[in-house]
């Protein structure tokens, strides 16, 4: 995907290169017109356009999404740091780290909240889509 966006991004480079250059060598003394800059000005816009859609928005979802995961750390989760190391929380300790318990001797670490990679414990996470809370309700009257 990003290789498609960097070639158009290239093609747009191109045919804006050639739009100005065909502009300013028209036989009207140099002179460029508005309506001959607007289509390369639109490409640009579109182009842009793209490369937030599939580039900088679905990064700042993934960090939300991060955020929120290391904000719902509760004591007794089941995790996995960054390293592969898996355990259960014994204790949070201020807003930045918190303790794990691992393997057979019950040996504590200490971690930094943004070393979690995953948590293996299963959560009802809230929901704010009002037609899965009407579907849950159904589901409940069944």
């Amino acid at each position: 995907m990003k290789k498609a966006i960097i070639a158009a991004l290239g093609l747009a480079a191109t045919l804006g290169l050639s739009s100005c250059s065909t502009a300013s060598s028209g036989g009207s003394g140099g002179t460029t017109n508005f309506t001959q800059l607007l289509p390369m000005i639109a490409i640009y816009i579109l182009l842009f356009a793209a490369l937030y859609f599939f580039m900088i928005r679905p990064n700042s979802k993934k960090k939300k999404q991060e955020e929120q995961l290391r904000n719902s750390l509760e004591i007794g989760d089941e995790l996995i740091t960054i390293g592969g190391i898996t355990g259960r929380v014994v204790s949070i300790k201020d807003d930045e780290s918190f303790i794990l318990e691992t393997g057979p001797d019950r040996t504590k670490i200490q971690f930094q909240k943004w070393a979690i990679s995953t948590i293996t414990t299963e959560k009802e996470l809230p929901t704010t889509d009002k037609k899965k809370k009407k579907d849950k309700e159904k589901a409940d009257e069944k």
